[in-house]
């Protein structure tokens, strides 16, 4: 470990305190490691640099027409970053399935950019990280 200070207006420090504290957050070092991990993280994966993980949530019209084939296609494609995924049935019209992800951040991008351009998908969301 390396040890540094850093200045902070006391306000500021009071504040983050008190958020540190509300989630349990054990002391201002960890806190700041979790920050500090958090950016290269972000950073990584608006970069599309490096290993990632995490999860593509979509939400779908599942009678518009090729949807269930088109994101078929699309997930076998990407076998190689697509380590499960889990269906449900919303209502009688539309699926929402969450398709975990592990791999290269830019191929992990691109699966997202293929299901984005799917008709059907009334949503996607991605909540993705960085492995370090």
């Amino acid at each position: 470990m390396v040890r540094f200070g850093v200045a902070v207006p006391e306000g500021l420090l009071r504040d983050f305190d008190r958020q540190i504290e509300r989630k349990g957050v054990p002391n201002r070092s960890e806190a700041i490691r979790q920050l500090i991990r958090d950016s290269i993280s972000d950073t990584r994966w608006t970069e599309g640099k490096g290993t990632v993980y995490g999860s593509v949530t979509i939400s779908y019209n599942h009678h518009t027409r090729e949807a269930c084939s088109t994101l078929t296609d699309i997930q076998h494609d990407f076998g190689d970053v697509i380590i499960c995924t889990s269906h449900v049935h919303a209502d009688h019209d539309h699926c929402v399935e969450v398709i975990m992800v592990k791999g290269q951040a830019s191929r992990v991008k691109a699966l997202i950019e293929e299901l984005s351009g799917v008709r059907a998908i009334n949503n996607l969301s991605p909540v993705i990280a960085s492995i370090l």
